[in-house]
């Protein structure tokens, strides 16, 4: 009952959403407690639901109040002389403009956070973006390859897990897919330009010249050289502890957004300002977050998730042993996107890795295969930060999906093909 109602409940859930029935909100909350209900979970829905929500609460909290730091620098005018530079560097060329987004993006992306990413570079280069009329969902499908691919590094999460789901060390795990990493990291310069030349057609008779003035503004309103370098200091500081972990990121956050508040707008009127200003976006995002938390709560406390892992791995043959590697690989495409990376490098991996190790193959073999599916997990409706940057860029969440879906299964496949090539984990054991 479990695996119809969960293959029912994922199936109405995508189809409400591409059809655009239902909003990502509406869906993320009605759909799976109207399957909850349905198998008789009435007593236990509310325990779930809360469950799903301790989840998601400190991504949320981290959010809203990384949201406000970074708005509140903006109207601060910290950006405006690295965007000017950005603007004179790029000449209004769609093709350097991505390139360098792709590029921003890539160094933030060494903290393995997306969130961050987002913020960061969205602040520096949306203005740009909407200046010139670029299209927005080619750069939230930039900054989700990247995203994808910058939450691989050890610290970002599914490699620490395959590592600790398979007793292993973590470089031993993550250093021999550094070149399978490098490969999708040229790709997505390439798709950066394959972007750009697009869009250059697209605007070759638009007017860049009035691109320079754009920081004008902004740069009136900053105040003064002491609190601009003030900004910088706090911002670099933050994203060392950021990286180093010394405290809670959503503590982090919410310290250095209190900070920022106080030393650029000193006055509690203005400050009450900012906060109003800055509203509804933060609780745009935010509602999807605590939605998803209702989606993850329910889908892992009936066990559907569970259920939906155990149906896969029955359905593999026993033929195919020998072939656990690449079949690993292929299925943690798909699966990623269902359901959470604790549930499926916690639950999933170790009876896949179980079958591999009869045929010869190693649990490292098996577990470098398992990150091949990142890419496209990050388009997942359980993680948070995709409705960041999709609510940054004010686009449809269904639409970014169809859009963005093509580009990060290519990125899966060059991972696929690369570690085959180089032997990062086996195609055939005998």
């Amino acid at each position: 009952m479990l695996i119809v109602l969960s293959v029912l409940m994922l199936l109405c859930f995508v189809v409400c959403l591409m059809t655009k029935r239902l909003s990502a909100l509406t869906a993320l909350i009605l759909i799976p407690t109207i399957f909850a209900l349905l198998g008789g979970f009435y007593a236990q829905a509310g325990k779930f639901v809360i469950e799903g929500l301790r989840t998601v609460a400190p991504n949320g909290i981290m959010i809203i109040f990384a949201m406000l730091y970074f708005m509140v620098m903006t109207e601060a005018g910290m950006f405006d002389p690295l965007v000017n530079r950005i603007v004179k560097a790029t000449k209004g060329d769609p093709v350097r403009i991505f390139i360098g987004t792709v590029l921003l993006a890539f160094i933030v992306a060494l903290d393995g956070d997306g969130a961050t990413i987002y913020i960061i570079v969205l602040s520096a280069f949306l203005p740009i973006y909407k200046r010139l009329g670029l299209s927005l969902p080619m750069v939230c499908c930039l900054l989700l390859q990247v995203s994808g691919l910058g939450n691989m590094v050890p610290w970002g999460g599914p490699t620490a897990r395959a590592a600790t789901a398979m007793h292993a060390e973590i470089s031993d795990l993550f250093v021999p897919m550094l070149p399978a990493l490098a490969a999708c990291v040229v790709w997505t310069f390439i798709l950066a330009w394959i972007f750009g030349r697009r869009e250059r057609v697209r605007l070759a008779n638009s007017p860049v010249t009035a691109l320079s003035g754009i920081y004008q503004q902004g740069q009136e309103r900053s105040r003064g050289r002491i609190t601009f370098y003030f900004n910088w200091v706090l911002t670099i500081a933050l994203i060392i502890a950021l990286c180093t972990e010394v405290l809670p990121l959503s503590y982090l956050f919410m310290l250095a957004a209190c900070i920022a508040l106080i030393v650029n707008f000193p006055d509690i009127t203005t400050q009450k300002e900012q906060v109003e200003k800055h509203a509804p976006p933060i609780l745009a995002v935010c509602s999807l977050i605590f939605a998803a938390g209702v989606f993850t709560g329910l889908l892992t406390g009936t066990g559907m998730v569970d259920a939906v892992g155990s149906a896969l791995l029955k359905v593999i043959p026993d033929s195919l042993g020998p072939f656990m590697a690449p079949v690993t690989a292929l299925i943690s495409i798909p699966m990623t996107w269902l359901v959470s990376n604790d549930v499926f490098y916690f639950g999933v991996l170790p009876v896949l890795a179980d079958t591999a190790q009869h045929h010869g193959i190693t649990g490292l073999e098996i577990a470098r295969a398992s990150l091949v599916g990142q890419p496209v997990h990050i388009l997942s409706p359980l993680v948070a930060s995709t409705y960041l940057v999709v609510s940054m860029l004010k686009l449809d969440y269904a639409e970014n999906q169809k859009y963005t879906l093509k580009w990060s299964l290519i990125n899966c496949l060059i991972l696929f093909v690369v570690s085959l090539l180089l032997g990062i984990f086996p195609l055939y054991s005998a």
